[in-house]
């Protein structure tokens, strides 16, 4: 009877727990990447931390509080750099929004003459003003979003320094797996964040620099400019970069320059498009054994699970996945058929 009775007690604590849980990720879910941006910051700034504060015996605090502002600098001079380089160009995009549906049209036409499929129709095209009327009301929204996550981030970033020690080794204490399971985890995590958070910025900054040359080959104004905005969205897979260099081949098509239009397209499929893969393979290869596929698979999955951090714990999660899958046969599958090598017989 006693039994019974903690067996039950036992259930409804897991409920209660449980329940709580969900609760609590529910409603904090919004800051998910701003937990995540902490972490990245943590492990990449761990062993200066530590060098810092228990070889230099530097104050604990001062020092977390001088790697948030080092932080700040070193991420706030490059966003007020971007925001004062895309305002102008914003503005003269929205001044200028007949224009560009002019070339759109022109775009759609030249299509349909060598195909016969009409892209842009009528009702794409309204649809199309629809978005870009409802841009700014959801870009301000995002923007209260993402200055809400980087406090968040900053806060528990904080703590996270401050209480390394603590935090580090209650790990042993919350995660059924061996310690040298443990221990593997916590170098595929630095592997893997150090590689995407240092690797994925290069890749970006490569794409940028080869769209710059054909930017300037095919004659566009500001070539410089146009060059650095392909780099920054060349952080999303598969769609980033084109997202810059569409509207600039459409541009062109409205200005009659056809033939650079043209030009710049199969530049930017044939050469922006592909210099990303090719330094997929080399760079992140190199820099933490990722492989391509699952870098590119991971940073689509995470981009929706996580948001803007999405570029490095997407990776993550499916590496961890393969991980854990490895220390699992490796703690419980193999296990079963050794230890009775007679049960067949």
């Amino acid at each position: 009877m006693a039994s019974f009775s903690n067996r039950l007690r036992q259930v409804i604590l897991l409920v209660a727990l449980t329940a709580l849980g969900l609760l609590l990720v529910r409603e904090l879910y919004i800051f998910l990447p701003g937990f995540l941006g902490a972490v990245t910051l943590y492990i990449l700034s761990r062993r200066w931390y530590l060098v810092l504060t228990e070889k230099r015996k530097w104050n604990q605090n001062l020092t977390a509080t001088f790697f948030i502002l080092s932080f700040l600098l070193l991420v706030g001079w490059p966003m007020y750099f971007i925001i004062n380089l895309l305002t102008p160009k914003i503005n003269e995009v929205f001044s200028h929004s007949q224009e560009l549906i002019q070339g759109l049209n022109a775009v759609s036409a030249q299509i349909k003459e060598w195909t016969g499929q009409e892209i842009f129709s009528a009702q794409n095209m309204k649809e199309l003003q629809k978005r870009v009327a409802n841009f700014l009301p959801a870009f301000l929204n995002s923007t209260a979003m993402i200055l809400s996550n980087l406090i968040m981030m900053l806060f528990v970033y904080f703590f996270m320094l401050t209480n390394h020690t603590s935090m580090e080794k209650s790990f042993d204490y919350f995660l059924p797996l061996r310690e040298e399971s443990i221990d593997i985890l916590g170098k595929e995590t630095f592997s893997m964040v150090r590689a995407n958070a240092i690797g994925i910025p290069l890749i970006s900054f490569i794409q940028g620099v080869f769209a710059l040359i054909g930017y300037w080959i095919f004659g566009v104004n500001d070539f410089v400019l146009w060059g650095f905005l392909t780099g920054v969205f060349a952080f999303f897979p598969i769609i980033g970069t084109t997202i810059i260099w569409l509207p600039i081949v459409v541009y062109l098509f409205s200005q009659g320059n056809s033939g650079a239009g043209i030009g710049l397209a199969i530049w930017s499929l044939l050469v922006t498009g592909n210099v990303d893969y090719l330094a997929r393979v080399t760079l992140m290869k190199k820099l933490g054994n990722v492989h391509p596929l699952v870098t590119v698979l991971g940073v689509i999955v995470g981009l929706s699970l996580f948001g803007f951090w999405g570029f490095i714990f997407g990776p993550l999660l499916i590496s961890y996945f393969l991980l854990l899958f490895k220390i699992y046969t490796s703690e419980f599958g193999p296990i079963h058929a050794v230890d009775n090598p007679h049960q067949h017989g």
